[in-house]
């Protein structure tokens, strides 16, 4: 503590943490805190895109887009969710390798279990349901990825020019979501937003996480029968 309170002055400490919370505040109060902003999904694309090249990486851009959107902003974990992918899938990475080695949910199965609601296709949902479970997924993690993709059907339905937002949706999305936006009404989104918020709680909890996921597909075809009553 006295040598970062009274450093010589040839010495300046500088230390990063993601977790300013864990810091003790004896360490605080000596110290500057700067806190930085998260990276855009887009930049971090494009850093990952420029380290692909240099060491001659063929990687798809949805690829890419996969790996910076699960980042949370940090270029840090992007970066060493991309190590995690070179290992797995070599010098040729595509869509698949990314979500076979990290876990992730691709969006074009998220967009699927939406235009299927968009249909009001209720066999549909146990398909979709068990494709996911097949496929391994964790079921609190698609809620997440639909709840995600709603709350971005939600900004476009509010401001169409954001379509073509890289921080919503890659090259080969833009027409899709901007296509189911206009399909559900504000308030439908608002409702799946909250079904899907209690969806992840409770199958995080459930012995039969399967069976919250498919009643919670029903639910959001359900509330789009719902009409306002003035």
């Amino acid at each position: 503590l006295k040598s970062i309170e009274e450093p010589p002055p040839h010495v300046v400490f500088m230390m990063a943490t993601t977790r300013l919370d864990k810091i003790p505040d004896t360490i605080l109060s000596r110290s500057q805190v700067y806190e930085f902003r998260a990276i855009g999904r887009q930049t971090i694309a494009e850093k990952l895109s420029a380290i692909a090249n240099a060491e001659s990486i063929e990687i798809e851009k949805e690829a890419l887009g996969l790996i910076a959107r699960a980042a949370g902003g940090s270029m840090r974990d992007a970066q060493s969710a991309f190590d995690q992918v070179i290992a797995f899938a070599g010098e040729s990475i595509g869509t698949d390798d990314v979500s076979a080695a990290l876990g992730l949910i691709g969006r074009d199965p998220v967009l699927d279990v939406v235009e299927a609601v968009a249909n009001e296709t209720q066999s549909a949902v146990f398909e979709l349901a068990g494709r996911f479970v097949d496929a391994g997924y964790d079921l609190k993690l698609v809620c997440r990825e639909l709840a995600r993709a709603i709350r971005d059907l939600l900004v476009i339905a509010i401001d169409s020019s954001r379509a073509d937002d890289p921080e919503i949706s890659s090259e080969g999305e833009h027409e899709r979501l901007a296509s189911l936006a206009i399909r559900f009404s504000r308030e439908d989104l608002l409702r799946a937003f909250d079904v899907l918020a209690r969806a992840e709680y409770e199958i995080q909890r459930s012995a039969q996480p399967r069976y919250h996921f498919e009643m919670a597909l029903l639910r959001l075809i359900h509330i789009r029968k719902l009409v306002p009553l003035t």
